[in-house]
């Protein structure tokens, strides 16, 4: 019998694609007004779940009640008419259009385009849960942060009570994660009943009051999060202990392999972002760069791996002057890359996955021979990749990349990068969107791949990803080499004050 202060009910959901059983016998109870995080590794079925919920997929088997009624929701239009509606990771939103523009699209009501009363509107639902957003403001004008509230405010401008957030914090930066978990506890506060989708379990702790949680497919246990620890959880979700903490011997450094000197870089607005920047990294060390996001870590990375010009500088990379190499070049003197944006520069989402493992090298042996593609090594090297950094695939090699999740896509970039095994690996947000067993793994194979001889340079936002990876910390803050510190001798807080610019040191920091 069903529970009427449960909103939703999705009753032993089954769900398959060619090759993989997504979800298997999945019961998902949330009460109202309750934030209900759905726990569960990259590819564990949690998407494909709330896809189901929202109209997108249609289970094969189960059902579905929106307050204790079954319903058959045939598509999204059915969920937003059942106050149900949906925050992809992926954010739909036209960059061109204003915010305006973007909400009312797809929902004006007639031929005629209420602009200025929509506007009032939207302005008001901002107001009222701290949103802070300018209506009039263009999408590709307003950071990725913002971005993610004007599809909160989408949902709220359809009157939606049931708000389901998947993966909301993957390409946020800290404050913004922190300003989310508050917009979350504000929309409860105002009797919305909300379900995140995630594998951040400091996040569930955070804001969430109890968690699902899924392993492959299947649902594993329903706990109250306050309740149940961390390391609970962890285990839980990817079946065995997890280990948060790096083990890693004392770095044994070489020769110079990254040598950058006095570099200026442009930014896309046309000012320096990269301002008489020095920096060494040393055969077998990892130099972690912290800053916050937008101080020029994505310029600098951008100019290493031949992605924007210089203005003037030195760039090394083993002794040779790369400033002038082309970007396969560059490859070829050995510089693996983890980019930032795993979507615009990491992956071609329409090829397969061993057509995006070759992508670099199919031009040469083994990939190639005599100018013809070797098929057979291609998709052997590729099967190594899964297999060695567990990405999920229902079609194998020829899985379309854009078909893997998020953290599949991620972990596909890190294997590639990884596996030929680069003199200078540029890791930029490694482990963004991973789950916590997943990080465990590549965090181990960033530590070999040092202990190898080869050179790292980190850029992440995570501060405790820098601190558990890092020989080294350099600190970036308006495009300028604040101080480089030796991992061991700092704190959090010293490198924060460093971060925002206001101490070059740990003695000035204190």
């Amino acid at each position: 019998m069903s529970d009427e202060n449960y909103v939703i009910e999705m009753l032993h959901i089954r769900k398959e694609f060619p090759g993989i059983i997504a979800n298997d016998d999945i019961t998902l109870q949330v009460r109202n007004g309750e934030v209900h995080a759905i726990l569960g590794e990259n590819g564990a079925g949690k998407s494909t779940l709330m896809s189901i919920l929202f109209g997108l997929y249609h289970a094969d088997k189960g059902s579905i009640k929106v307050r204790g009624t079954e319903v058959n929701i045939k598509n999204p239009n059915d969920a937003t008419h059942l106050g149900i509606s949906m925050v992809h990771q992926h954010f739909q939103l036209v960059r061109n259009f204003t915010v305006t523009e973007n909400i009312i699209l797809g929902n004006e009501g007639s031929f005629v385009l209420r602009r200025a009363e929509a506007s009032k509107k939207i302005k008001a639902l901002s107001e009222q849960y701290g949103l802070n957003i300018d209506p009039d403001m263009k999408i590709e004008d307003i950071s990725v942060g913002m971005q993610q509230r004007v599809e909160i405010l989408k949902m709220l401008y359809r009157d939606a009570n049931i708000l389901i957030f998947d993966e909301p914090t993957a390409v946020l930066t800290p404050q913004e994660i922190d300003d989310l978990m508050v917009i979350i506890k504000n929309l409860v506060k105002e009797g919305k009943s909300v379900i995140i989708i995630t594998h951040k379990l400091d996040e569930i702790k955070t804001v969430a009051d109890r968690c699902t949680i899924i392993r492959r497919g299947k649902m594993i246990d329903v706990v109250d999060v306050a309740a149940t620890s961390v390391e609970e959880m962890a285990a839980k979700m990817v079946g065995r202990p997890v280990n948060f903490k790096v083990e890693k011997a004392p770095a044994k450094t070489g020769r110079p392999i990254l040598e950058v000197r006095n570099l200026n870089v442009m930014n896309a607005k046309k000012v320096l972002g990269v301002k008489d920047f020095s920096l060494t990294v040393h055969e077998g060390e990892i130099i972690g760069l912290a800053g916050v996001d937008g101080n020029g870590q994505s310029e600098l990375v951008e100019a290493i791996t031949g992605l924007i010009p210089i203005e003037s500088g030195e760039i090394m990379i083993d002794g040779i002057d790369a400033a002038k190499l082309s970007i396969r070049e560059r490859n070829e003197t050995g510089i693996g890359h983890i980019p930032e944006d795993r979507q615009k520069r990491g992956i071609v989402p329409t090829e397969s996955i061993a057509e995006n493992v070759a992508i670099k090298d199919f031009y040469r042996w083994p990939f190639s021979k005599h100018g013809i593609l070797d098929d057979k090594h291609i998709a052997n090297y590729a099967q190594d990749v899964i297999n060695n950094f567990d990405v999920r695939s229902g079609e194998g090699t020829k899985s379309p990349a854009g078909k893997l999740s998020g953290g599949n896509q991620q972990k596909l970039i890190v294997g590639r990068e990884i596996s030929v095994n680069p003199k200078l690996l540029i890791a930029v947000q490694p482990t963004r969107g991973l789950d916590v067993g997943a990080i465990e793994y590549i965090h181990k194979q960033i530590v070999a791949h040092r202990d190898k001889g080869n050179a790292v340079l980190l850029v992440s936002l995570e501060l405790d990803e820098i601190f558990n990876l890092s020989d080294k910390i350099a600190v970036i803050s308006g495009g300028k080499l604040m101080s480089i510190v030796n991992t061991a001798d700092t704190d959090e807080h010293a490198v924060g004050l460093m971060m925002a610019g206001v101490a070059k040191s740990r003695a000035e920091a204190q």
